[in-house]
């Protein structure tokens, strides 16, 4: 069950997660000591899923970002494309979805160039039947901070 310092832990990590065990215990107002062990029980418990730098894709040659949608085919083997998603590093999330296709494909590229190449390379897996991409010209918010309001 979580409570109002886990939440707060939560918040000030999403912001800043280099940010130190006293300075997370100032935010609380808790001993370092008991701010890491709540911390460590929130990665225990998978709330907390890791650590990561956020890197600026166009500042390591990857500034063009597309959305690929992908529609299944009679013969579509998920494991086998889950497989090829997860060897693809371009790809940087998969996701099921509901309506006219089947998966939504983030996919960060070099150009347009390397995108075409990309493209043609998941329309060969086995079992892909259709796909359609938007290729996005400006990017107006991005994070991966998650509301709490809801965390109990």
């Amino acid at each position: 069950m979580a409570d109002d310092v886990d939440r707060a832990l939560l918040s000030t990590l999403m912001d800043r997660g280099r940010a130190t065990w006293a300075q997370l215990s100032g935010r609380v107002g808790l001993t370092a000591p008991s701010v890491t062990e709540r911390v460590r029980k929130l990665e225990r418990a998978g709330i907390i899923r890791g650590y990561e730098a956020v890197v600026d894709p166009t500042s390591v040659g990857y500034g063009l970002l597309a959305y690929v949608s992908v529609e299944a085919a009679v013969a579509f083997d998920p494991p086998e494309f889950f497989e090829r998603v997860a060897e693809t590093r371009e790809i940087q999330e998969c996701h099921l979805l509901t309506g006219d296709y089947d998966y939504l494909l983030k996919v960060r590229c070099r150009g347009s160039a390397h995108l075409y190449e990309l493209l043609q390379a998941i329309q060969g897996w086995p079992g892909v039947g259709h796909t359609r991409s938007a290729v996005v010209l400006k990017t107006a918010k991005e994070t991966r901070a998650v509301p709490l309001d809801a965390m109990e």
